[in-house]
């Protein structure tokens, strides 16, 4: 088996899902005049409506799980229970499984210093939408960098003396 992970073939939804997105997608097809992302969000409006999204529409799901909720919508509309369905989906997509990628790398970086006597910490912003913490311990600095699509490591520095 492989560490790589790859697109479900096919992602299956379930009813409350189904019901939730369908209207998130409606919207997205009433705002655009463009044909071919009209075909786009059709396209996937019928595979959710099908509750079986394949890997060719799942990018798409994927950004108008996050769009949804991100603004606080589903949460606000219909309730942490829904909220919890659409983030356990996003999950599941091309995007959300790159966050998760992410966090693993961070996790292990951080595994790195248990045992470590923590000297120093500070933030700092590195743009718009962009932070750094930085932790310096007895062994190593460690600079860690928050954006918005994803938490990476910056740096790691080690046998600081």
């Amino acid at each position: 088996m492989s560490d790589r992970t790859e697109p479900a073939e096919i992602l299956k939804l379930d009813p409350l899902q189904r019901d939730l997105l369908i209207p998130q997608i409606q919207a997205f097809l009433d705002a655009t005049s463009d044909a071919e992302a009209r075909e786009s969000y059709g396209a996937l409006k019928a595979a959710v409506e099908s509750m079986a999204v394949s890997s060719e529409h799942q990018a798409r799901l994927g950004t108008i799980v996050e769009v949804a909720l991100q603004s606080g919508r589903i949460r606000r509309l219909f309730g942490p229970g829904a909220e919890l369905s659409l983030n356990a989906l996003f999950q599941k997509t091309p995007r959300g499984r790159e966050i998760a990628r992410s966090l693993q790398e961070l996790n292990t970086a951080l595994s790195n210093l248990k045992g470590d006597t923590v000297e120093e910490l500070s933030a700092a912003a590195r743009g718009p939408g962009s932070w750094a913490l930085t932790v310096k311990t007895n062994g190593c600095q460690l600079v860690i960098r928050f954006e918005r699509d994803a938490v990476r490591v910056e740096s790691l520095e080690v046998a600081l003396e």
